[in-house]
């Protein structure tokens, strides 16, 4: 096929700015940008901003569509683009858990991607560097059971968001609990242990989440304690780990280190002496506006892409 016809819906947008630098960078020029009326007309990285209407959408003449908005506007606007002849790989929660919706994360289950029916959901901002570690340790050692707690910069909340923290170091709007509630977890937490299950594919896996909000600009931190059905020492571990892809292994990895990076930093893997068997305890950071969400979508899209070039 000719050069692809890519579109960025949510372009303006924190995710949305990330992708088209990152689409810049990696050589892409035929690239729309759509975003809300009050956008429209605006310049974003070097592209002039559309309004993202259902008849511009559905018009044809995009390829592959990168949404970064919002939960309900992407139900509302992807399906559209997909009647449209588009392949829609959206950053929401919208399609995530849908049924026979590919949730995708390319080192994981890459072939995944080649199944949508025109859709394909990006993961959460945590569960994407999430599986990345526990992939390689499952099929090295099988999983048994995985806790964690993540660190979430504000940037997970958006642009605005950011600003805030920027002008105002630390308030109550920048720490604590972000979500709403979905019983007694936050429906992070609960996003969290869904997406894992769907991505390795392993629906029973006990898995429990704490998240917190944290004033970080960018950069989400997850502590992560995992329990596996064979024994596997923190050197088989590294070991393991080293090989994996984008993975990088550090002493100590810091939010501030993984920022405008696309590896997920892993370190300080050590034994979990509170467990009864077989049991590690880690710490990552990922940037979670590039590997996070942007680069994860891209990357989705290319294995897409490609598949159609053969």
């Amino acid at each position: 096929m000719a050069e692809p016809r890519l579109a960025v819906i949510g372009g303006t947008g924190a995710v949305g700015t990330v992708t088209l630098r990152l689409l810049r960078e990696r050589g892409y020029d035929h690239v729309r940008v759509f975003a809300s009326a009050r956008s429209a007309g605006r310049e974003v990285e070097g592209f002039t901003v559309e309004e993202a209407t259902h008849d511009a959408l559905e018009a044809g003449g995009i390829d592959l569509a990168l949404f970064s908005v919002g939960t309900s506007a992407s139900r509302e606007l992807v399906p559209h683009a997909v009647r449209g002849g588009a392949v829609a790989v959206d950053k929401s929660s919208a399609y995530r858990l849908a049924e026979g919706v590919p949730l995708v994360v390319p080192e994981v289950n890459g072939d995944r991607a080649y199944e949508h029916d025109g859709i394909v959901a990006n993961p959460n901002c945590c569960s994407i560097p999430l599986t990345c570690v526990l992939k390689p340790l499952h099929d090295a050692a099988g999983l048994a059971r995985v806790r964690v707690s993540t660190y979430q910069a504000v940037s997970g909340a958006g642009a605005q968001r950011m600003e805030q923290l920027r002008a105002e170091p630390v308030d109550e709007h920048n720490v604590g609990v972000d979500w709403t509630w979905d019983g007694d977890e936050t429906d992070e937490e609960s996003k969290i242990r869904a997406e894992t299950r769907k991505i390795l594919e392993l629906p029973d896996l006990p898995i429990s989440a704490n998240t917190v909000r944290v004033p970080v600009l960018v950069g989400h931190a997850e502590s992560v304690w995992i329990e596996t059905e064979d024994a596997l020492s923190p050197e088989q571990a590294e070991s393991v780990l080293r090989g994996a892809p984008s993975i990088q292994l550090v002493e100590t990895p810091t939010p501030q280190d993984a920022a405008k990076t696309d590896q997920v930093l892993v370190g300080r893997i050590r034994p979990d002496r509170a467990a009864e068997r077989n049991g590690l305890v880690l710490f990552l950071a990922c940037d979670n506006l590039v590997k996070g969400a942007a680069l994860n979508a891209i990357q989705i899209a290319e294995l897409i892409l490609a598949r159609a070039l053969v």
